[in-house]
């Protein structure tokens, strides 16, 4: 297999739509409508990220099947909207995209990495650990109606 991981340009927002609505789909009963719009944002809001920070896509054989986005909040990278297609979990994929943030993170001197996730994303949590992060108390409890809490990873100089 494969695997080609780039920036994302303005015309590759609606195939991240669509591996965010993709992939989420199958969680829909456990979000609420809001989060899950917040989560799953149509192709304008991912224009938006584009501008606003770095947006990684991850393709095979020319289709994309994966995805993360990250913003500036002060010292640190904020991570968002990562997601696989369902039929390419367990590829690697997510590792790949968390690591191409972190080499993003290092040499643009943040001094970690965080994110937000629900309790119900084992699998993501899972990897996240996996690649350094831990819970902290920080941060929201609620995205919308739906439980959440967040993770750091501190990057070292």
């Amino acid at each position: 297999m494969r695997l080609d991981i780039g920036r994302a340009r303005l015309k590759d927002a609606p195939a991240v739509a669509w591996v965010l609505k993709t992939a989420f789909a199958q969680y829909e009963a456990l979000y609420t409508a809001e989060a899950l719009a917040a989560t799953a944002p149509p192709s304008d809001v991912i224009e938006q990220r584009i501008r606003e920070g770095p947006v990684w896509i991850a393709e095979r054989d020319g289709s994309c099947i994966g995805t993360v986005s990250a913003v500036r909040r002060d010292d640190r990278l904020y991570i968002r909207g990562m997601a696989t297609i369902p039929a390419a979990r367990g590829l690697g994929i997510g590792r790949a995209l968390l690591e191409h943030v972190e080499a993003y993170a290092r040499m643009s001197d943040f001094s970690q990495l965080e994110l937000r996730t629900t309790p119900f994303l084992t699998d993501a949590i899972s990897l996240y650990e996996r690649a350094g992060f831990s819970r902290t108390h920080d941060g929201p409890t609620d995205h919308f109606g739906t439980p959440t809490f967040t993770m750091t990873k501190p990057l070292e100089a």
